[in-house]
């Protein structure tokens, strides 16, 4: 390696750092099984590719506006003091230089490789997260994460738009699925890293409210999951195969929901963190390999 790249590889990866890059791939990954969903064949795989990579820049974008707005929290907490926003090594310009270029690029491939309402609704997802969330309802209320969940629940309706050139009502109950998943997902981290947050003076459920009542709503939204992600099956929109998988797949959600509600601890609370994101890709994968068997 030479002596500028060695220089340069740290600094591009602290970039990368600020697009959140595991949280985008879930996100794009839920996007792109809204597309194959949304086509009742094999979509066009150059608008496939198109709105993956537009989506993507929009929601790296999205990201790095959320890590320059909090730069202050971040520096309080020991998960996210080492963002170069939060540590003074990127400044504020270069952010939003990276921001814009990433979203701005997104906006341009959606736009005339994809379609405008892809474009629109992607754009308003940004806003949504980057701005009415970030800015407003997290430092707010403690049911931040609630209302605000509906911007990341968004990219299977992106993935739906960019093929169908629409957002049906199938499109909108994979929304639901992410909205009610996302709650018990972040809560089980604000559970285990609850001493962050009181640093960061946030009002994050755990820290307003108490450990024990978290878990009690953890719980409850493990009950109504189930109930949003047997929605595709109720309505036909998949088989008995996606149904098998989604009760598998939610009585272990709710089995970890149960254990963390008797008993805390750091651990569980731990566990059910990492099988959310599992849950919710091995969910969605069900979804498409349903769909592709009816198809045979």
């Amino acid at each position: 390696m030479t002596t500028a790249h060695a220089s340069q590889a740290p600094l591009l990866r602290q970039y990368l750092v600020l697009t959140k890059p595991r949280v985008t791939q879930l996100a794009v990954f839920c996007a792109v099984i809204g597309m194959f969903l949304a086509s009742p064949g094999l979509p066009d795989l150059r608008i496939v590719a198109a709105a993956t990579l537009g989506i993507w820049l929009l929601a790296a974008a999205a990201f790095a506006v959320n890590c320059l707005i909090e730069q202050e929290i971040d520096a309080r907490m020991l998960r996210t003091a080492r963002r170069a926003t939060a540590r003074g090594t990127i400044t504020n310009t270069q952010v939003i230089l990276m921001s814009g270029l990433l979203g701005g690029l997104g906006m341009l491939v959606l736009y005339y490789w994809v379609n405008p309402l892809t474009m629109w609704l992607t754009f308003a997802t940004f806003i949504g997260y980057a701005i009415i969330y970030t800015m407003i309802l997290k430092p707010l209320t403690p049911q931040n994460i609630v209302i605000g969940g509906l911007s990341g629940a968004m990219p299977p309706a992106l993935g739906w738009a960019a093929i169908a050139n629409a957002v049906t009502a199938e499109a909108w109950i994979l929304v639901l699925i992410i909205f009610i998943w996302t709650p018990p997902h972040f809560w089980a981290l604000a559970l285990y890293r609850s001493h962050d947050y009181v640093k960061s003076g946030l009002p994050m459920l755990p820290v307003t409210h108490g450990k024990q009542f978290t878990r009690l709503h953890i719980l409850l939204y493990s009950f109504a999951l189930l109930a949003a992600s047997l929605l595709p099956f109720v309505i036909r929109m998949s088989g008995p195969l996606y149904l098998a998988a989604a009760l598998a797949l939610n009585g272990r959600f709710i089995w970890h929901s149960w254990l963390l509600y008797r008993a805390y601890s750091d651990e569980q609370s731990r566990r059910l963190f990492r099988f959310s994101i599992i849950y919710l890709a091995l969910l969605f994968l069900a979804l498409l390999v349903d769909h592709w068997t009816q198809l045979i």
